[in-house]
């Protein structure tokens, strides 16, 4: 009749044979060990009606390479946080139909089965599956991306058609690779929010890079997108002002755009303000546009 299990700190799970907890529907697991794989396997096969399902790991915990199931046909909710056992080894395989919330920081994951996902937030993954991550995420309605562009090695050709909000961070090289690849893709998408690397980044450590804009115009910023947002814009990059410029220079259905930056005069906010003004004016786009 159990309905919430939560284990933490110094547990070794070691389940030889299949549990059944038909009644359970929280699952916490935090800092925890597992003996191998088929414990792991054995008390998830043992909760067919699990929804919530959060694992943390630590960097104490016992150095053992596991591929870790989640084969779960009710779970909704997903949260797994930090490396299996603190190695870059090892990974997950998630098969959730009813999945509807996920977020992954650190580790490898490959997903089979999620066509019900509406949000997702991954950061700080393995490169060994980054060539799938898009393609397994292509069901979302919210996505949030905190992953390296270097790493991806092809572009699966998925097209998110239900995405309509998208979060990304800025602070991998080459993350504007990432940003074309999504505006490509994501033709409905409705809210951009770019988030800067912290600002206190020597210019020397800066890598220079040139934005080279998508040889068509992605649908997103002709028909849908309507509120862009980029935070700790580094208006002193150059880089930077091309990516801003080429956004509002196209989106044509536009409604508002926020930058936030460090603070600088009034002057220098005032000509930032009338040159964004003046690439909006460009495509009869008339969003106002904020600097905070």
């Amino acid at each position: 009749t159990l309905e919430t299990l939560k284990l933490k700190y110094s547990v070794l799970v070691d389940v030889p044979s299949p549990v059944c907890m038909k009644s359970l529907r929280t699952l916490h697991l935090v800092s925890v060990e597992f003996k191998d794989n088929e414990s792991f396997l054995n008390l998830i096969s043992g909760c067919p009606n699990l929804e919530d399902l959060a694992i943390h790991w630590a960097r104490g915990t016992r150095k053992v390479v596991l591929t870790l199931v989640i084969a779960a046909p009710c779970l909704k909710r997903l949260l797994i946080d930090g490396k299996i056992g603190g190695l870059a080894d090892g990974g997950y395989v998630i098969n959730a139909p009813s999945l509807e919330y996920l977020k992954i920081n650190c580790g490898c994951f490959l997903i089979e089965n999620a066509p019900m996902l509406v949000e997702a937030n991954i950061s700080n993954v393995s490169y060994i599956l980054n060539d799938k991550i898009l393609g397994s995420l292509k069901s979302a309605k919210r996505l949030s991306l905190d992953i390296s562009p270097l790493e991806i090695k092809c572009h699966t050709g998925a097209i998110f058609y239900r995405l309509v909000y998208l979060e990304m961070r800025t602070r991998e090289a080459e993350w504007w690779n990432l940003l074309r690849i999504m505006l490509d893709s994501s033709p409905k998408l409705q809210v951009l929010k770019l988030i800067d690397h912290y600002q206190d980044v020597s210019k020397d450590d800066m890598v220079s890079w040139q934005w080279n804009e998508p040889k068509y115009v992605p649908e997103c910023l002709l028909s849908h997108l309507e509120t862009f947002v980029w935070i700790r814009y580094d208006w002193e990059r150059e880089e930077e002002n091309e990516v801003a410029t080429y956004i509002l220079k196209n989106a044509r259905r536009l409604k508002k755009a926020t930058f936030s930056t460090n603070p600088i005069e009034s002057k220098e906010k005032l000509e930032m303000l009338n040159a964004f003004n003046r690439v909006k004016a460009s495509n009869s786009c008339h969003a106002p546009c904020k600097i905070n």
